[in-house]
């Protein structure tokens, strides 16, 4: 991807939860592929880095504290980067949890919901003005394959990521005028540090075979289709698998029955010690 340093020259985007992870890689391929980066994080410490990687490739990071559930730090947080427009919102922010639904803490579950989804409204909502500004803008939030079927152990971590699926769906429909190319991305597990030691049923079948470079590759890949394919004439794909494990359900979700989907979900999900 680095050879489309001097494509993407003068271009703006910004990324949250890029301290680690996803966010994180999402970042530096950015900056090595020549764009201006606003890299934000609850925790400032991984952010440091990014300032190498910009430096060397001859572009600018903007880096500092974000909190999605908070309105005017995303104000705060796009006025720093956005001198008129931006062409780029990743959001990627999020957290997750695992287990049981009712061992998990009410407190979790509301944390859940606030950061995933209202962090992800927050997001959108506050950069449209900038986004609706900039030739080719691009709204990418971070989905799961998640979305694809309610998952056991991940039950309000799945709602969200059904929740940011709507959210992408409909304003996909209702940007279109304004010119902006709304899609998610839909990776299975990957490691980082959000599954760092759960141990469910789906991880159990599926194993854990992504990492954060190839999801932050999937990114930038979709960003790079959807701003190539703004003018042609048929629907976009607004959903973005990434692997092959997820394709291939998202692909059997399209086309099997609602009983079908729920019963395959159940057998990847079960734990090896579930009553049948």
């Amino acid at each position: 991807m680095a050879g489309n340093s001097e494509q993407h020259s003068g271009r703006v985007a910004v990324v949250t939860g890029a301290g680690r992870g996803i966010g994180h890689a999402t970042a530096a391929l950015l900056l090595r592929n020549g764009w201006r980066v606003g890299a934000f994080d609850i925790d400032t410490h991984g952010l440091a880095e990014l300032k190498d990687i910009a430096s060397a490739h001859g572009t600018t990071v903007v880096t500092g504290p974000l909190d999605v559930r908070d309105a005017q730090q995303w104000r705060d947080a796009l006025a720093s980067v956005c001198e008129d427009h931006l062409d780029l919102l990743v959001n990627n922010a999020g957290l997750l949890a695992a287990g049981p639904f009712v061992d998990t803490d009410l407190e979790r579950h509301r944390a859940l919901v606030d950061v995933n989804v209202l962090g992800t409204i927050n997001g959108a909502h506050t950069a449209f003005p900038y986004l609706k500004k900039a030739d080719r803008p691009v709204l990418l939030n971070l989905g799961s394959a998640s979305a694809i079927y309610g998952q056991p152990d991940l039950a309000t971590y799945s709602a969200t990521k059904f929740a940011v699926r709507g959210l992408t769906e409909a304003l996909e429909l209702e940007w279109a005028e304004h010119g902006i190319a709304v899609l998610d991305l839909w990776p299975l597990f990957v490691n980082t540090g959000m599954v760092k030691g759960v141990n469910i049923g789906a991880i159990q079948s599926f194993g854990v075979r992504l990492n954060e470079t190839d999801v932050a590759a999937a990114a930038v890949a979709a960003v790079d289709r959807s701003v190539k394919a703004r003018n042609r004439r048929w629907p976009r794909n607004v959903h973005r698998a990434v692997g092959i494990q997820a394709r291939v359900l998202a692909a059997t979700a399209q086309i099997s029955p609602n009983w079908a989907n729920r019963l395959l979900t159940e057998r990847l999900t079960r734990r090896p010690n579930a009553h049948l």
